[in-house]
């Protein structure tokens, strides 16, 4: 038995000096006026957001194409930057891991004057890199002109976290080397964490 083809259901032109009702041509996908002339009278109306939907699809085609040529070096950048960002805005409310300095509400606009400081460097320990308990933020005076100020940020750190973490902090770990499924991963779970403080704190 031959199936039978649906007949398309009657639009409106969206030419607002005819709109008549009209039953769209099957060939002409997406037809939105019932004849030449309407096409015409709304091209004018039409053409920004043409050009708007190609550059939008454009965009994100340059996208995809620059995210399969990223090396693992650039995908580390990527999820090294997320996660700094969601400590700087996890520890928003608490001072200096170091020195216990508070940011003017200058500061807390700019962001200026605070990095996401690591107790156990990345260097020296590149598998805690991403470990939150290992992470917090500190100011840029004891992070960078005074090279951490370890001796300071352990004192304080045993306080905010306890002694037993900060032993295991400084404990052996298991080497580990990210791929950039993994990378990509940490990026994407940190952007969305950064999304919901800052709704949080809207």
């Amino acid at each position: 038995m031959p199936l039978t083809r649906k007949e398309p259901k009657p639009k409106t032109c969206i030419n607002q000096a005819c709109g008549a009702s009209f039953v769209p041509d099957p060939r002409r996908l997406g037809q939105k006026v019932c004849s030449p002339a309407c096409g015409l009278a709304t091209k004018d109306v039409s053409m920004p957001k043409a050009r708007k939907a190609i550059a939008d699809r454009e965009r994100r085609e340059i996208k995809v194409r620059k995210e399969k040529l990223k090396s693992r070096a650039e995908h580390m950048r990527d999820a090294q930057q997320a996660f700094n960002e969601w400590v700087r805005l996890r520890d928003a409310d608490l001072p200096c891991i170091s020195c216990d300095s508070l940011p003017s509400d200058h500061d807390l606009i700019t962001g200026s004057r605070w990095d996401a400081g690591h107790y156990r460097s990345v260097g020296a320990c590149p598998e805690l890199r991403f470990e939150p308990l290992n992470v917090h933020r500190q100011c840029v005076k004891c992070n960078r002109n005074l090279s951490g100020n370890a001796v300071e940020y352990r004192i304080r750190l045993v306080l905010r976290i306890g002694a037993d973490r900060v032993e295991w902090l400084e404990g052996p770990h298991q080497a580990c080397k990210h791929t950039v499924e993994e990378l990509k991963a940490i990026t994407a779970g940190h952007r969305a964490k950064i999304r919901e403080l800052k709704r949080m704190a809207a």
